[in-house]
């Protein structure tokens, strides 16, 4: 079991009024259910390239899926945030169209060109105008559950996309490598490393940096410490980060930590880099945690960084008191744009 002292579940109880700590704790099974979500959609015909089209944590799935799909299957990947779709598509391009409320009009308007160019296509939602336009034009819409903020649903969102491919085809079965990565995520380790890194975070700005294939999870890091702890936080990868942003470790404007995701399937170059980058940021007097990514697979390997992530972001924001769930800046924005 997870050690939690009492002044930490006082403070939970007292903060975490949207209970973010209930949503992070079932992630696992999340997992296990969006993977089951898409388990009667798939598509006919031929499939030459996807495309994922969404906004902000709608759209994060699609990064993630391409960052997958590049490692093990070498189907083109192109993920769309925008109210366009590329020229190029075709009535063998599969459209994964993703809205968690349904209703975010750069993805409706998307949707409608993939009708219109003949796409197959599947939306994605917990709800809105994507679900009625779905059902009264016949697409394939998979229905999540409603009641999160789309950042917290990128299981539902991810695993039901995966499972689409796998029953059309697209990629091999995945089945067991999904299962093992749930069973994995329910180890106590995750909270504990978590724990620990938030009380090294305190007033300190996160820099994330990883190699280029681990970047949409160094940008999750990122997002969550965004929109979860509400402070300030930055990512880049290994090697762009080396000519350039290195050298800003030179005049020193901020109060920094940072943290490096290593994986051992990284190119050998890459490791010899992160190595030497490490030393160069310690002997700026700027603290340095290392995250090894461990797993079975690289599904495994990523879904166990980003719970990491997911679950120091919550930690952190306790301890600045901010209850991690609303994002009222978001919602001003929005109000503001009508």
């Amino acid at each position: 079991m997870v050690k939690i002292d009492t002044d930490e579940f006082e403070d939970r109880e007292f903060i975490d009024k949207h209970n973010m700590y209930s949503v992070l704790e079932k992630f696992p099974q999340q997992i296990s259910d969006g993977y089951r979500l898409g388990e009667y959609i798939k598509v006919d015909g031929e499939v030459d390239r996807i495309i994922i089209t969404g906004m902000g944590g709608s759209a994060l799935p699609g990064d993630l899926l391409k960052a997958y799909l590049g490692v093990y299957f070498k189907i083109p990947v192109i993920v769309n945030k925008g109210y366009e779709l590329p020229e190029y598509i075709t009535s063998k391009t599969l459209v994964f169209a993703i809205s968690y409320s349904g209703n975010t009009e750069e993805t409706i308007n998307a949707y409608r060109i993939a009708i219109r160019k003949n796409c197959h296509l599947v939306s994605i939602s917990a709800g809105g105008k994507l679900e009625v336009l779905s059902e009264k034009q016949k697409i394939p819409h998979i229905q999540i559950p409603s009641g999160l903020q789309p950042r917290q649903a990128l299981g539902y969102l991810f695993f039901s996309m995966l499972r689409v491919l796998v029953n059309s085809k697209i990629i091999s079965n995945v089945s067991e490598e999904v299962e093992k990565t749930a069973e994995n995520l329910g180890k106590d380790i995750f909270r504990e490393k978590a724990r620990e890194l938030s009380n090294k975070l305190v007033d300190k700005i996160p820099l994330i940096y990883c190699s280029d294939r681990l970047q949409i999870i160094a940008y999750r890091w990122k997002i969550n410490f965004n929109e979860n702890t509400k402070i300030h936080a930055f990512s880049n990868v290994i090697p762009e980060m080396n000519h350039n942003e290195i050298i800003g470790f030179t005049n020193l404007k901020g109060n920094y930590h940072a943290i490096i995701l290593r994986d051992e399937d990284d190119n050998i170059r890459i490791k010899k880099r992160i190595k030497i980058t490490k030393e160069l940021i310690k002997k700026k007097k700027v603290p340095v945690t290392e995250i090894a990514l461990t797993g079975s697979s690289f599904l495994n390997k990523a879904f166990s960084a980003i719970y990491i992530g997911d679950w120091a972001s919550y930690f952190l924001a306790l301890k600045y008191k901010t209850d991690p769930t609303p994002v009222p800046v978001i919602e001003e924005l929005k109000k503001e744009m009508g």
